[in-house]
C-alpha cells in the first residue's frame, strides 16, 4: 500500500471525521484523482519535443500519457485542427497516491525560493489546482538529457463538498500550504 494512502486511512480520515464533525467515514472527504497536463505551443514547429515530453510524463508517473491535440483552426498560431500540442495524465489509485507522496515530500521543496503553495487555488468545489514552471523539480528527470524546460498544470480531485473540506484534507495529508 502507497505510504500517503496509509496515512490517509490511519491518521488523516479519523481526524477530519471529528474536525469536519461527519457522522459516517463514507463522509470524510477523499482524493478521487489526479490530473497533470502538459501544453506545448512549439510542438507545432518541432515535434520531438512533445515526444520528449510524453517520455518524461510516462518515468514521472508510471503511465503512459495521451496526447492532446487542437480542437480549433487558429491561423495566428499557424495551428491546424487536430494538430498536437500537449499531453496529459490522469492518475487514480495507488498511483495517485505513490504520485502526491513523491511530488509533496521530493519536488515541491526543490522549487526555487519555495514558501508554500497558495490557499487561494481552490475551485469553490474543494479541487485544487497549480502549475510547476519545470519539470526539473522531480528527481527522476535527468537534467543533462533535457531537450526543453517546459511546465505542467497539477490538478488535485477530491470528493470534498467546499473548499474549507478540501484545504482541511490536503493540509492532513501534508500539503504545506503559505501563511
Amino acid at each position: 500500500m502507497a505510504r500517503l494512502k496509509e496515512k490517509y486511512i490511519k491518521e488523516a480520515a479519523p481526524s477530519l471525521m471529528k474536525e469536519l464533525g461527519c457522522k459516517n467515514v463514507m463522509q470524510v472527504p477523499k482524493l478521487s484523482h489526479v490530473v497533470l497536463n502538459v501544453g506545448m505551443g512549439e510542438a507545432i514547429q518541432n515535434i520531438k519535443l512533445l515526444d520528449a515530453a510524453v517520455k518524461e510524463l510516462a518515468v514521472l508517473t508510471g503511465q503512459k500519457p495521451v496526447i492532446t491535440r487542437a480542437k480549433k483552426s487558429i491561423a495566428g498560431f499557424k495551428l491546424r485542427e487536430g494538430m498536437p500540442i500537449g499531453c496529459k495524465v490522469t492518475l487514480r489509485g495507488d498511483r495517485m497516491y505513490e504520485f502526491l507522496d513523491k511530488f509533496i515530500g521530493l519536488a515541491l521543496p526543490r522549487i526555487r525560493d519555495f514558501k508554500g503553495v497558495s490557499s487561494k487555488a481552490f475551485d469553490g468545489r474543494g479541487n485544487y489546482a497549480f502549475g510547476v514552471k519545470e519539470q526539473i523539480i522531480f528527481p527522476e528527470i535527468d537534467y543533462d538529457k533535457v531537450e526543453s524546460f517546459y511546465g505542467m498544470d497539477v490538478i488535485i480531485a477530491t470528493t470534498a463538498k467546499n473548499n474549507e473540506e478540501g484545504k482541511a484534507l490536503l493540509k492532513q495529508l501534508g500539503m504545506p500550504f503559505r501563511n
